[in-house]
């Protein structure tokens, strides 16, 4: 019989000689992958070593995540497996990210206990598109920046700070992300952030505000920080002297009207996501020394 010859092997013989299952072959078979190249009289599928060789390229191709119409495109010679390689590794990249947002997604859901309401809600912030989280940063900073009578250079870098993830972000981008796309769709905070932002925000033709420098020259935390650490109470004689040092002879009311919008805000908060969302270096939480030192004005003011 023709499939007992040597030279041609039936689907059983060439599931022997790959090691898969002859469900698999047949499959293949039927979807024009694994063709045989004749029929016995019993009408028997029958195949040779150059279907062996076919069948390695197929398996090969199938491990790699190739679905079976790029395979056969492949095997006919209307694509080369470079072309389908680089196509299938830009899928692929496409699924890592976002596969590395359900993680981090997951993630802030499993430390927050997150409700299904708030699941949906961080699962459809994760995944917005590039033009809808720009949109988003874009209305914020218009409603909190906009309209404000300062120096045009200084709007101009207002206005060109991006604040949003990069395409390929970290779990860590996602997660502060997340945080920080909920902070700035509250109108409440936006409220706070702009009320902040005209009293910190330098006019032309006039000095920086009192007690803007706070925010932004990271000696001063570092310097209450250290004050905290020896122990020194803000309603003592010690923190009078550290006052003094910090601000010299500017109007310590102006300093706290704008130290305690800023508190209220939520400034430090808002500082430390954005440094995480650009992946930049997020200095520590100051929440407890910005307090502190808010203490100390409110002590010299009643002295």
């Amino acid at each position: 019989m023709e499939d007992e010859r040597p030279d041609v092997l039936t689907i059983g013989r060439l599931a022997h000689r790959t090691g898969l299952p002859v469900r698999t072959l047949r499959f293949w078979s039927d979807e024009g992958a694994v063709p045989p190249v004749a029929r016995s009289a019993s009408g028997y599928r029958l195949y040779d070593a150059e279907s062996v060789v076919r069948v390695e390229l197929v398996r090969t191709l199938r491990e790699l995540g190739l679905g079976l119409d790029d395979v056969r495109r492949v095997l006919s010679g209307r694509t080369t497996v470079a072309e389908v390689a680089e196509a299938h590794v830009a899928a692929l990249d496409a699924q890592i990210r976002s596969l590395k947002v359900s993680r981090a997604v997951l993630s802030t859901v499993s430390k927050r206990g997150s409700t299904a309401e708030e699941t949906a809600l961080m699962n459809r912030l994760a995944r917005l598109s590039a033009a809808e989280r720009k949109q988003i940063i874009e209305e914020f900073k218009e409603e909190v920046f906009g309209g404000l009578d300062v120096d045009p250079h200084l709007r101009d870098r207002l206005r060109a700070f991006g604040i949003e993830p990069p395409d390929d972000p970290t779990p860590e981008q996602v997660d502060a992300w997340i945080e920080l796309a909920e902070l700035v769709g509250d109108p409440g905070f936006r409220a706070r952030m702009r009320t902040w932002m005209e009293l910190n925000t330098p006019v032309p033709g006039r000095g920086r505000p009192p007690g803007a420098s706070i925010w932004w020259a990271r000696q001063v935390v570092q310097t209450v920080a250290e004050v905290r650490e020896r122990g020194i109470a803000p309603d003592g004689p010690a923190a009078a002297e550290v006052l003094s040092e910090l601000f010299g002879d500017a109007d310590r009311a102006a300093v706290l009207l704008c130290l305690e919008a800023g508190i209220e805000a939520g400034a430090d908060r808002y500082r430390r996501l954005v440094a995480r969302v650009r992946g930049q270096y997020s200095s520590p939480d100051a929440s407890e020394e910005l307090e502190w030192l808010a203490r100390a004005l409110r002590a010299a003011g009643q002295a």
